[in-house]
């Protein structure tokens, strides 16, 4: 085995590893470090900066935080409750399959949060137990963001794949993510419904809480958990213009003869984007000096300032190996595809970033010759290992949400109540894009 390689290739583990445990744009000042020593100790020439990631991450972070300064994910929220609510019983489907759609809409799993008190109300008033719809809610927006036209995630995975030999743009990515994850949402949902554990009616813990007074009966309320939700018409009118570029981005990449020639789909994420935030501007009207104060821009700017300095990294690393990675590594990706899978799996596990593990491990796998269909369908399931361990917000939010004590965040690390959902959820969705994938 090359010695070269092998130094290398723990300078890079290195980096991921000391980056993970800074956490957010520790991972990406860590990847700087890494890309340094790749260029300065071993004398490799430096890899392709993520310069068109980068803008589309900017340019989406800008629109959709001016978006919530304007009320529009307040709008969006309200809408999404509105729906949950109509079919109480199927709220373990109905929930996830809703909060997937907006995620997706939105390109953030921001909107999770405040769905969460509402998903615990309606569930314990029907009787259901409420960590069946608050698990698979939480993890769905784990893999939500591949079948985004506008997340982080998504903007490094086109930037890989919408580029010679592959030419897998926008429109082909997300017909192989989008009936991939919600096949994986569906099949979750019917497997924790069934065997998620037992309702309030006939769980002897929850009953016990209701009889000593720590919880009210189901039936006490008949109010409706989404009218404490409210929103402007300011906010609709700026959550409707993000929507309709994020639909116009989609109808682009379906029909590339309605742009320019020479406009790809980087220059088209960008400049769509950057018109929404005009519009936002005019029926919006969010204040300018609050937007860099939103949970979005903040997200969204910790994103790219790791994704930049990973993606640095990976790009100097496979450069300087490509021939080596083909040749060998090639071979095992060849005859176990999975390993694919489960490399994206780990290190979205360790970084809890969609677009960080895309940028680390799904160059490797496309160097090393893994069909870009196949690779984008497992990719998209992959991304579920963010929430391997019970350390993430959205984890966190539902656990205390949960007065019933049926969410809960264990004590050995895996034994938390979304673990085996989010199992359930990865494996599912990268068997379903792998076979859509296969005919791309």
């Amino acid at each position: 085995m090359n010695v070269t390689f092998v130094l290398e290739a723990i300078v890079v583990l290195g980096s991921i590893v000391l980056g993970t445990r800074a956490g957010g744009v520790g991972i990406g000042i860590w990847g700087g470090v890494g890309t340094f020593v790749l260029v300065f100790v071993f004398g490799e020439a430096p890899g392709e900066a993520p310069g068109a990631a980068m803008a589309i991450i900017l340019g989406v972070v800008t629109s959709a935080a001016l978006m919530q300064a304007a009320g529009g994910i307040d709008w969006m929220v309200a809408m999404a409750a509105r729906v949950i609510e109509k079919r109480p019983r199927q709220i373990t489907l109905i929930a996830p399959v809703t909060a997937f759609l907006f995620t997706a809409g939105a390109g953030t799993g921001n909107i999770v949060y405040p769905l969460l008190p509402v998903i615990y109300d309606v569930s314990y008033k029907n009787g259901v137990r409420p960590s069946k719809p608050l698990t698979v809610t939480v993890v769905q927006s784990g893999i939500a963001l591949a079948a985004s036209p506008v997340s982080a995630a998504m903007a490094a995975m086109l930037t890989l794949t919408d580029v010679a030999p592959y030419d897998l743009g926008l429109a082909g990515i997300l017909a192989i993510t989008f009936p991939a994850c919600l096949a994986g949402i569906v099949v979750t949902s019917l497997v924790v419904g069934r065997l998620g554990g037992k309702d309030i009616a006939d769980d002897p813990e929850i009953q016990a809480r209701i009889a000593e007074g720590h919880l009210a009966p189901p039936s006490s309320s008949d109010t409706a958990a989404s009218s404490a939700l409210t929103y402007t018409a300011r906010g609709r009118n700026a959550a409707l213009a993000f929507l309709a570029g994020v639909l116009a981005i989609v109808v682009f990449g379906i029909f590339p003869d309605l742009r320019p020639e020479f406009a790809d789909m980087t220059t088209t994420i960008v400049l769509v984007m950057l018109v929404v935030g005009a519009l936002i501007l005019a029926v919006g009207r969010p204040k300018i000096d609050e937007v860099p104060d939103q949970s979005v821009f903040k997200a969204g700017m910790v994103a790219a300032i790791a994704l930049f300095g990973i993606a640095w990294l990976t790009a100097t690393f496979i450069a300087a190996h490509e021939e080596y990675i083909v040749t060998t590594v090639g071979g095992w990706v060849t005859d176990f595809r999975f390993i694919f899978a489960i490399a994206v799996f780990l290190v979205a596990a360790m970084t809890t970033s969609q677009s960080t593990a895309t940028r680390t491990i799904v160059p490797i796998g496309l160097a090393a010759g893994l069909p870009v269909g196949v690779a984008t369908g497992m990719w998209a399931g992959a991304l579920g290992g963010v929430y391997t361990l019970p350390a993430n917000g959205p984890q966190i939010a539902a656990a205390n949400f949960d007065q019933t004590g049926s969410t809960r965040l264990g004590t050995k690390l895996v034994d938390h109540s979304f673990f085996v959902p989010m199992l359930v959820l990865s494996v599912t969705t990268v068997a379903v894009g792998s076979i859509i994938g296969a005919f791309f």
